[in-house]
């Protein structure tokens, strides 16, 4: 079957296998390895990618359900510069061996996005769906925290003005966003 799937904004027509999974469509038809593969049953959340703007896993998505969607990845994030929870998830030391990094960054960006003023109880209940082998996952909460605060300024999160680092282009956008409310 022929599938037409934006990929981190780029058109991508390929003919795939009905049971092709988006994971592997991705990782195999598109060359983006940062989506890992970890369970191929919805269990892990390491194949999180956000499929016209709802974090999924997709190892539970078929290529040929996305077709004429729009998917970003991992590597979408950073845009010359670390996101903001990917500089989060390194300065809190929420990875170790990385496997889950990418779907964990992602859930928790749309979590972020969704719920600004998210609280600690709110992370650890919408992380519910990525697992981490090697963490005990406090540093991956600190880490989405973190991520919070630097997406937004009003958080009810504490935050050192020293650590907030975010682009100009971010900044700017924030403003804008400000001005609209």
């Amino acid at each position: 079957m022929e599938v037409s799937i934006k990929v981190n904004g780029k058109s991508y027509e390929r003919e795939v296998e009905p049971r092709t999974l988006l994971v592997d469509f991705i990782r195999e038809d598109v060359g983006l390895t940062g989506t890992n593969v970890g369970c191929d049953t919805t269990q892990c959340g390491a194949c999180t990618v956000h499929l016209d703007g709802a974090a999924v896993k997709s190892c539970t998505v078929l290529a040929v359900q996305a077709d004429g969607a729009s998917v970003n990845t991992i590597e979408s994030l950073a845009n010359g510069e670390l996101h903001a929870m990917q500089q989060a998830f390194t300065e809190k030391h929420g990875l170790q061996c990385g496997f889950c990094t990418s779907g964990m960054i992602m859930t928790a960006v749309k979590l972020v996005e969704s719920h600004p003023d998210i609280e600690e109880d709110d992370i650890r209940h919408g992380l519910e769906g990525n697992l981490c082998r090697c963490t005990g996952y406090e540093n991956i909460v600190r880490a989405v925290a973190e991520g919070a605060r630097r997406f937004d300024p009003h958080s009810p999160w504490e935050m050192d003005p020293a650590e907030h680092k975010i682009t100009l282009r971010e900044a700017e956008r924030r403003a804008r966003e400000r001005s609209r409310t």
